[in-house]
């Protein structure tokens, strides 16, 4: 059974990510139009707010395992995210908008560890998989319905950037309100035998031996994440590519993302629920797979639906590894340092991602975004073969965790 926690964990995310879409599609177009502001600046304003959020991700973490409090760290990081809206909608400059955005992704930063977090100490082990893919699936369907809200806000207004950002404030207010009166702090657990534990209570200090304390397993799964997040380039080279080579209207491009995101939200809930009933390196095993195979549909596609099936299988990916990554940090990591378990899993990935993005970019300007995909395939089968050494490995450790708990 899903804790009525998790339920209202995902309504929260569901709520945040439709403002977040609404604002994130619209914002770098209203610099850009609206007020003047240069591509490089805005590439700017998008990095630095960008690795704000990501190094907001370890700090939060590791504040929550030393406070043992999950929900206050949240508060605050809904409450930054909330006022960045009304600031964004008043703004009329770089500045502001800068300082609207910067206060949206520290927020998200701020938040997201502990929430995690929260997930791992209220959901039972033998649900943990379905709990986070009940959470993910709420929240990617929320971009889904962010991006749809855009356009209508966008058609209703007759383009005003303001009022839609005003408009994108509501979900986010309604977001807060859910966290403040409906969710609680966490002070029990309830193991997959049905006894009921209390979670640890007392503030728990940080120490550099905590990186040791995250055990063997945790960290050769990071290698595997790493590995995985340089094979997954960006979403937007699957937009280029079917815009230069297979001819896509640029009206119709938003449609590769909402693919993408549809998908993602449906694969991630029976993803988790496979993972708790076959094993989580099993599901992970074909998560990575379908990268791979979502890969070499992009690089041969020789039409464009070639390439929808391609984005059709790239956002299950989406929804099962993912997924499957947390849930395996919660299997691993000892109850009182699960906060910063997730924060250097955030970390590393931001760090991949960067690389990912990089090396994109410069395959994609001197080979074409094809070669790119070809590579992406290539860095996603090792990311395999370090699955299979980790699984093999930890299967020791795997069967005592899953007994004693």
């Amino acid at each position: 059974m899903i804790p009525l926690t998790v339920w209202l964990l995902g309504a929260v995310m569901c709520l945040i990510n439709i403002s977040f879409v609404v604002i994130y599609s619209l914002s770098a177009l209203y610099l850009n139009v609206s007020l003047g502001v240069s591509t490089m600046w805005i590439g700017l304003l998008e990095g630095a707010v960008e690795a704000s959020s990501f190094v907001m991700k370890l700090c939060s973490g590791l504040v929550s395992d030393y406070l043992r409090r999950r929900k206050r760290i949240m508060v605050i990081g809904y409450f930054f995210t909330v006022i960045s809206k009304p600031i964004l909608a008043l703004s009329t400059s770089f500045g502001v908008v800068f300082a609207a955005r910067l206060f949206e992704r520290l927020g998200n930063g701020i938040q997201a560890t502990p929430r995690d977090a929260m997930v791992s100490d209220v959901a039972p082990a033998n649900h943990r998989g379905a709990s986070f893919g009940l959470m993910r699936s709420l929240g990617t369907a929320g971009s889904f319905c962010g991006g749809l809200l855009g356009v209508a806000a966008m058609w209703y207004t007759n383009n005003d950037f303001q009022q839609v950002f005003w408009i994108a404030s509501i979900p986010a207010l309604f977001a807060f309100i859910i966290l403040m009166l409906f969710i609680k702090e966490p002070k029990q657990h309830v193991t997959p035998e049905g006894n009921i534990i209390p979670l640890r209570s007392e503030k728990r200090p940080i120490h550099i031996k905590d990186i040791f304390l995250l055990g063997k397993p945790y960290w050769m799964l990071m290698i595997v994440v790493s590995i995985f997040m340089v094979a997954r380039v960006s979403e937007t080279l699957m937009v280029l590519h079917a815009h230069n080579n297979f001819g896509l209207e640029k009206t119709f491009a938003p449609f590769i993302m909402s693919m993408y995101n549809l998908t993602y939200s449906l694969s991630s809930y029976p993803s988790g629920l496979l993972a708790d009933r076959f094993g989580r390196h099993v599901v992970l095993f074909f998560g990575i797979a379908a990268l791979v195979l979502s890969d070499y549909f992009l690089y041969s596609a020789s039409t464009l639906y070639g390439v929808f099936l391609g984005v059709f299988i790239w956002g299950i990916q989406m929804g099962v590894v993912h997924n499957s990554f947390v849930t395996l940090i919660a299997d691993y990591v000892p109850e009182d340092l699960r906060g910063t378990g997730f924060g250097f899993y955030y970390l590393i990935g931001a760090a991949s991602s960067i690389v990912a993005g990089f090396g994109g970019g410069t395959i994609t300007h001197h080979f074409g975004v094809a070669t790119t995909f070809f590579t992406s395939m290539i860095v996603a089968l090792f990311s395999l073969i370090a699955l299979l050494i980790f699984s093999i490995k930890t299967k020791k450790v795997v069967a005592s965790t899953a007994k004693s708990q």
